[in-house]
C-alpha cells in the first residue's frame, strides 16, 4: 500500500495557471475573499510562493481571473436559446445564481468595469440585442444598462439577504427592514413597499426587472 502523502508535503507537479484559479475559487468559497492570501493558496495547491508568482502576479489578477472563470460558465451555455429574449433572461439568471452561489463574484464584478468578466457579460448581451435587431448606437446604450442592472442587483442581493443562509433569519432579516422602512417615511408609497417587502423573492423580483428593460428595448425598436 502506497503511503499517504503528508499535509505539508510539496508538490511533484508543475501547477497550471487554470488549477491555480480553481484553488483560489474553492479557498474563496469557502473563506471568502479575506481568506485568499498567497499562505493560504500555496498551503491548499501544497506549494511554494514562486510556483503562484509564476503564473499570476498579484491578488487582484487572481480574483479578475477567479471571476472570469465562473462567469464563462454561465455565458457559454446562456446564448443557445432560439428566442434571444429568453437567452437574456438565462444569461441574467445565471449570473444571479452564480453570485449567490459564490458571493465574492458579485463584489469583485462591481470594481472594474475593464475586467475580463464584466466585458464577457457585455459581449454575450450585445450578441443577443443584435439578434434581436437593435440597432448600434441603442444595443451600446441598452447594453450598458443591462449590464449595469444585472451587476448593481446582484452585488447588492450578495450584500444583503444573501447573507442571510436560513429560512427563518431571512424572514427576520426582511420583517426587520420592512419595519425599519415603514418607521423611516410615512408616505403611502414607502409603506406600500414594506407592506410587500416581507413576502417577496429576490430572484423574482431580479428577473421582472430584466423583462422591464426588455419591454422597453423592444419597444423603441
Amino acid at each position: 500500500m502506497t503511503p499517504p502523502t503528508p499535509r505539508n508535503a510539496r508538490r511533484s507537479d508543475a501547477l497550471s495557471r487554470g488549477r491555480i484559479v480553481e484553488a483560489a475559487i474553492e479557498v474563496l468559497d469557502a473563506t471568502g475573499e479575506a481568506g485568499l492570501t498567497v499562505r493560504s493558496l500555496t498551503a491548499h495547491l501544497s506549494t511554494g510562493r514562486g510556483a503562484i508568482y509564476h503564473h499570476v502576479a498579484n491578488k487582484e489578477g487572481l480574483l479578475a481571473s477567479a471571476a472570469d472563470d465562473i462567469v464563462g460558465r454561465v455565458t457559454a451555455g446562456a446564448g443557445d436559446d432560439e428566442d434571444p429574449e429568453q437567452s437574456i433572461r438565462l444569461l441574467a439568471l445565471g449570473i444571479f445564481d452564480a453570485i449567490d452561489a459564490h458571493p465574492w463574484v458579485g463584489t469583485q464584478l462591481s470594481r472594474e468595469p475593464g475586467q475580463p468578466a464584466v466585458f464577457r457579460i457585455w459581449k454575450s448581451i450585445g450578441s443577443q440585442l443584435q439578434r434581436l435587431g437593435v440597432p448600434g448606437p441603442a444595443r451600446a446604450d441598452a447594453g450598458s444598462a443591462l449590464v449595469n442592472y444585472i451587476l448593481g442587483a446582484t452585488a447588492q442581493y450578495a450584500a444583503g439577504p444573501r447573507r442571510v443562509t436560513s429560512d427563518p433569519d431571512r424572514k427576520a432579516y426582511l420583517d426587520d427592514l420592512a419595519a425599519r422602512w415603514a418607521q423611516h417615511d410615512p408616505d403611502p408609497i414607502v409603506q406600500d413597499a414594506a407592506s410587500h417587502l416581507p413576502e417577496h423573492d429576490d430572484r423574482a423580483q431580479f428577473l421582472a426587472g430584466v423583462d422591464i428593460f426588455l419591454t422597453g428595448i423592444t419597444a423603441r425598436g
